[in-house]
């Protein structure tokens, strides 16, 4: 048997561990191996990525895309959506997804996985179709968590509901927080394959406990044929498994794949350079924990629970939020733990542990789930929990405004532009951001790393300096440095 690869080292392994702040420079010297790796697809990017990049990297993502792209023209590129919302934890209008879709494509994307934790299937084919406009390839995503309602005849379903769409090409099953272990895939797999259609099944699962790789192994016998792996140092932890450590799996298995194995190094120890240059992580691992199977939140969430705890100074408080997460997430009806639920539950915890009283303060998504503007909740609301909810001042205005639908020409007019690689950003992120982005000038491609003195003591300004705003000039260096 033929196992594929499809690569995550510029999406999921950068956005689990460099927090989404991978640009077009640090990229850009990896491509042209990556793309004679021989994977079957490289993901590239999402909605989030292109967010950061405008709000924190001050860099154009559509043109960090398009360099992208040019850089690898032998290797189909994916980028991955969810099905009713671009970049926001609220929906998004269906216009500006269907422009989101079509806007990808035109820049060179050809693989797509959409996704809805609730599993909307009619966004999914309608924004499949857009995508079939241009020929690329679906996969419809099987968003896995671990709950009481959560069950492989639940999975069978959502698996015959995808595989139904003529628009899906394949089927994702996607592990965010690296739970599947051998006895559950024995079962959950020939279920969603007895529904596939015969369509491919791939596997996403981030190595959070340590045990995606033996995950990996076994599915292949229960009939997953690609697998998502990332460049070792960008691999491991909260990403997915290293695409090394597979391969050499694969031999003493007795399966084949079509990588060129020689390219892998120079792609590790560029990235490994990077990381190391630029302070991010790299080369991660994860050690086997069960509180893991508690809790579920994806491993690129973990920092940001710690970083709102360490606003209110309860950093020592973040084992007692994680065991907080499972008992909201029981509480609104086991959402999966994925975007943007994981983040929902996630909040609330956090709120629930600094106030001291649990659901004194409700975010206003936390009611738009409630109130169903994202779906039906998997299971009912504790009806303790919903009555709060429904008695939150802001809930009654929730009610009376559900997601606004505006046609593709009313939010032209609105945001002011006919560009829609414009009209996209201005519609999701704050007009001073993009002007702030637009200042910073043209797209940079080229990145000196450590090898050389300057950039050794930028690395050392980047480590010590704790202010916000930052300015050292010398007669061969001058360096701003801002948070």
């Amino acid at each position: 048997m033929k196992v594929e690869f499809l690569d995550q080292t510029l999406r999921d392994g950068q956005q689990s561990l460099w927090g989404m702040r991978m640009q077009a420079r640090h990229a850009l010297p990896a491509c042209d191996a990556l793309d004679r790796t021989g994977f079957r697809v490289i993901d590239l990017t999402g909605s989030h990525h292109f967010e950061v990049l405008v709000r924190h990297c001050r860099e154009d993502p559509w043109a960090m895309m398009d360099a992208l792209v040019a850089a690898m023209p032998h290797t189909v590129l994916r980028s991955g959506m969810r099905a009713n919302a671009a970049i926001s934890f609220r929906t998004t209008p269906d216009a500006l997804m269907d422009l989101w879709m079509r806007q990808l494509n035109r820049h060179g994307a050809r693989s797509f996985w959409i996704y809805d934790v609730l599993f909307d299937i009619e966004r999914t084919q309608r924004l499949a179709r857009v995508a079939k406009e241009f020929g690329s390839e679906i996969a419809g995503a099987i968003m896995f968590t671990l709950s009481p309602v959560h069950t492989d005849a639940y999975y069978a379903e959502k698996a015959r509901a995808l595989a139904a769409l003529p628009e899906v090409d394949t089927l994702l099953l996607y592990d965010t927080a690296g739970v599947l272990e051998k006895e559950r895939l024995a079962t959950l797999l020939p279920a969603i394959v007895a529904e596939s259609r015969g369509k491919p099944i791939e596997f996403h699962a981030n190595n959070l406990m340590g045990q995606s790789a033996k995950a990996y192994c076994d599915a292949l016998a229960l009939g997953v044929s690609i697998l998502h792996t990332a460049s070792r140092p960008m691999a491991n932890g909260p990403s997915v498994p290293s695409t090394e450590c597979i391969a050499a799996n694969l031999a003493h298995l007795g399966y084949s794949h079509d990588l060129d194995l020689s390219c892998l190094p120079p792609v590790a120890e560029h990235f490994e350079t990077v990381g190391n240059a630029c302070g991010f992580l790299v080369n991660q691992h994860a050690e086997y924990d069960l509180f893991a199977v508690t809790h579920q939140i994806p491993g690129g969430m973990v920092g940001t629970l710690k970083s709102q705890l360490k606003q209110h100074g309860m950093e020592e408080r973040l084992e007692e939020v994680l065991a907080e997460v499972a008992s909201v997430r029981r509480e609104l009806g086991w959402p999966g733990m994925a975007t943007p639920f994981s983040q929902l539950v996630g909040i609330q915890a956090v709120l629930n542990i600094v106030t001291g009283e649990r659901w004194s303060i409700i975010p206003e998504e936390v009611i738009t789930y409630a109130a169903g503007h994202y779906g039906d909740p998997v299971a009912p609301i504790d009806a303790d929990v919903l009555d709060r909810i429904m008695a939150d001042p802001k809930t009654k205005e929730v009610l009376a405004n559900p997601p606004e639908q505006p046609t593709l020409e009313e939010l032209r007019n609105r945001h002011g532009t006919d560009d829609d690689d414009e009209l996209f950003l201005r519609a999701l992120v704050p007009q001073a951001d993009i002007d702030r982005m637009r200042a910073a000038g043209p797209l940079v491609t080229s990145l000196p790393l450590a090898s050389s003195a300057e950039a050794d003591q930028v690395v050392r300004l980047m480590k010590t300096v704790s202010s916000r705003q930052f300015r050292f000039a010398s007669e061969t260096l001058s360096v701003d440095l801002s948070r």
